[in-house]
């Protein structure tokens, strides 16, 4: 394992990668929490920000294209944005299963699912797990 591939990129990859990983650690953190606490509330939206942060920077990176710029990861990215306020939206409106629901599939899809694509040959994660 190497994070010279990683920093080496540009920083934009940099600071979306690393916004992701502290994601990553705040979901565990919120998991164990009891939910409705008020760490769970204040987490909450350090990670609802910290995730938006990741979506909005991924257009910025357009290694795989499809139209002009973009590709499928933007569109993975609007859901992303959409499915944040929709969350947030639940929540503030005491629709707890809604929240529940929407917050372990942004979990499951925009990091779990997302986050395997990341680690497929020459991708730059794959070059750090695999030691540059």
């Amino acid at each position: 394992m190497s994070l010279d591939p990683l920093l080496s990129a540009p920083p934009v990859v940099q600071v979306h990668a690393f916004l992701a990983f502290g994601v990553i650690a705040l979901t565990i953190v919120i998991f164990s929490l009891r939910k409705g606490s008020r760490y769970h509330h204040v987490l909450g939206w350090v990670w609802v920000i910290s995730m938006g942060m990741v979506a909005v920077s991924s257009f910025w990176i357009n290694d795989f294209r499809w139209v002009g710029a973009f590709g499928p990861v933007h569109l993975l990215s609007i859901l992303v944005l959409y499915s944040l306020v929709s969350g947030v939206r639940a929540a503030r409106r005491h629709q707890v299963k809604a929240h529940r629901d929407t917050m372990r599939s942004l979990v499951f899809g925009a990091l779990i699912l997302a986050g395997a694509f990341t680690v497929l040959p020459d991708r730059i994660m794959y070059l750090v797990l695999a030691g540059g």
